[in-house]
């Protein structure tokens, strides 16, 4: 009998593992196949070494502007970019070490065991008929890409299929236009493989920001990326030779598309096929467990955490929903889990990334102000040769508190850290305004803008003839002239 098994081997169950063992639990860890889950085996570790050889073939495209002479462009092995991404999966198994570390402070590890499945509320079965008894659970067991129910689906691959791929496509159509099927089509692009990025949305990136959305969609049609937004949906993929023809029906017309690969990031369902939740009284809400906000479902003694409770799909989010559900099922607590403050983005080229809510929802909610410096303003954007992109910080004008963040540009998920970081330790815009950020950087677009609202919001006194010309940032060593 343990008093704690935790379902699913990734960020959220390894995190959920060892935080019962801190708290002296005895823990099993069940994992189905390998430790690590997607995040690591066919997800962000990966994708982001994919992101990072497309940065390289961009940033080779710019040698000549720094006086750096190529006999040739780099061209694609794209086979050898596959094996590379596969040997940094097995570096990060490397540095993790997770099996050793769980079985080194006493978690007792099933893995690679494949599925299992509750016999009771307080009993599961393993595939080779091995029981395991426990008091508690929390169950991690993550999601999968859903594929499309319309014919011809079986020629689509899924994020998880690319990494099985010998050869670089000439062409793609990638089906829905979020983090992951963004992250792709700039990868792609940038491989020199023709993208056509679609959704049934109105906008690329719909979570995002407006302006982020706008702004990167302007960015991939620059850089050649085909967008057809506003799609009715998908009506059938018919095989040709060596390239598939896409149907899908937009304003009221089929429209055919014709590409090499079709790929499919239209969802992200639970995994919770096989699991016999019903033996265990776990409630299933469309295809996620059911869960209150401190992640317990239906069933008292067994929590969830993760992709699989189909709230904040991401690492971060995942590891703190496992601290907080074990917490809550050992000792017997409330935690509540809000996803208030989650910065996030896209390691597209360029880059985005966004932490609080958009302006839409914060005015809402808010009487908000805002500030948008592009990145042209910075001299350190100028030297690399990045100024394409912006910073927009809003600000609550009754309190002076920071509500949020959204960047597009380089390193804009770094800098989105920043701002998380002033938001989480209360900090008023003025405070913010008076950091002394080091020269020249991309973070100090950061007190860019809040400067410009101190001086908006008359904290700073500026006489009414420099109000009147609208010269609230005269006063900053980075501008531009129009500035």
């Amino acid at each position: 009998m343990f008093d704690l098994i935790v379902l699913g081997g990734g960020p959220a169950g390894v995190t959920a593992a060892l935080r019962a063992r801190e708290l002296g639990a005895r823990t099993a860890l069940v994992e189905r196949d390998n430790l690590g889950g997607t995040c690591t085996n066919d997800g962000c570790v990966p994708t982001r070494v994919l992101a990072r050889a497309a940065r390289f073939m961009r940033d080779a495209r710019r040698f000549a502007d720094y006086g750096l002479v190529l006999e040739s462009q780099p061209e694609v092995d794209f086979e050898q970019i596959i094996r590379r991404t596969q040997h940094i999966v097995y570096q990060i198994h490397e540095k993790k070490q997770l099996l050793d570390h769980l079985r080194g402070v006493q978690v007792e590890v099933y893995d690679d065991v494949g599925p299992a499945h509750f016999l009771d509320p307080h009993r599961i079965q393993l595939e080779d008929g091995t029981v395991l008894e426990s008091q508690r659970f929390v169950l991690c067991v993550g999601g999968h890409p859903r594929r499309l129910p319309v014919p011809g689906a079986e020629y689509t691959l899924t994020h998880s299929d690319v990494w099985t791929l010998n050869k670089l496509p000439t062409s793609a159509v990638i089906v829905g236009s979020g983090a992951t099927g963004c992250q792709f089509a700039s990868i792609l692009n940038a491989f020199g493989t023709q993208v056509t990025l679609m959704d049934i949305a109105p906008r690329i990136l719909i979570a995002e920001d407006e302006l982020v959305s706008q702004t990167m969609a302007a960015e991939f049609r620059q850089n050649g990326i085909e967008i057809i937004t506003g799609i009715d949906g998908i009506n059938r993929i018919d095989r040709r030779d060596s390239s598939l023809d896409l149907f899908c029906q937009h304003n009221g017309v089929e429209r055919m598309v014709t590409a090499e690969a079709v790929i499919l990031s239209v969802g992200w369902p639970g995994n919770i096929e096989g699991l016999h939740l019903e033996a265990a009284g776990v409630e299933v809400e469309r295809s996620y467990i059911k869960v209150n906000d401190a992640l317990q479902t239906t069933a008292p003694h067994i929590y969830a955490a993760g992709d699989i409770t189909g709230r904040m799909m991401l690492v971060q989010s995942a590891s703190r929903e496992a601290r907080i559900a074990v917490e809550n099922a050992l000792l017997d607590g409330e935690r509540r889990v809000a996803h208030s403050l989650v910065p996030h983005g896209g390691f597209t080229d360029p880059e985005y990334g966004s932490v609080g809510p958009t302006e839409q929802q914060a005015r809402e909610r808010y009487d908000v102000m805002t500030a948008v410096i592009p990145y042209a303003d910075l001299d350190r954007a100028v030297i690399d040769g990045v100024p394409e992109g912006f910073c927009k910080l809003l600000i609550d004008r009754q309190t002076r508190l920071i509500i949020g963040a959204h960047v597009v540009g380089e390193q804009a998920l770094e800098i989105v850290q920043m701002v998380a970081t002033g938001m989480a330790g209360g900090l008023r815009v003025e405070q913010l305004a008076e950091l002394e950020i080091a020269y020249p950087t991309l973070a100090a677009i950061v007190g860019l803008a809040a400067r410009q609202i101190v001086r908006e919001l008359g904290i700073v006194p500026v006489v009414q003839e420099w109000r009147t010309l609208k010269l609230l940032r005269g006063a900053e060593w980075e501008r531009q002239t129009e500035g």
